[in-house]
């Protein structure tokens, strides 16, 4: 063995990796013309996440949001360092229960609106102790 591969436990993406790095064959001689055409894989961790120490994986439960394209069991990214404003989707803590909303914020009053009609939008009194906005939602993830 020439030389001794080390696994970091650390991830650190995938940019230092091209399709050239990739073992193929070249079984119908369009091999060469076609090696000219690749391009580094996704990474999705680079494309999803844009603050790794603040970015969490939440798994959804309930159907708040079901309009908004966010069902039961998806995975959801939240970003803590994303600046919660008005029309974002968020992570509420409300009494102690984290809640998946629509934040919506006028001149003196914040609601949080759910994405189905089963559910009634919930006023926040400003004065009240008992909540405070986790994150904001980035992204989605499910399942087709």
């Amino acid at each position: 063995m020439n030389g001794e591969i080390v696994y970091n436990t650390a991830y650190n993406g995938s940019k230092r990796f091209t399709q050239w790095n990739v073992d193929h064959t070249n079984a119908t001689d369009f091999g060469t013309v076609l090696d000219d055409y690749m391009e580094r894989g996704i990474d999705l961790n680079e494309q999803l996440i844009r603050n790794r120490p603040s970015t969490f994986f939440m798994k959804v439960s309930g159907e708040a949001m079901i309009d908004a394209g966010i069902f039961n069991g998806d995975i959801v990214i939240v970003d803590r360092s994303v600046k919660a404003v008005n029309g974002k989707i968020v992570i509420a803590i409300l009494c102690g229960e984290m809640l998946i909303r629509r934040l919506e914020k006028t001149f003196n009053k914040t609601r949080l609106i759910p994405e189905t009609r089963k559910l009634s939008p919930i006023d926040i009194d400003p004065s009240a102790a008992d909540f405070s906005i986790w994150g904001v939602v980035t992204y989605c993830i499910h399942a087709m």
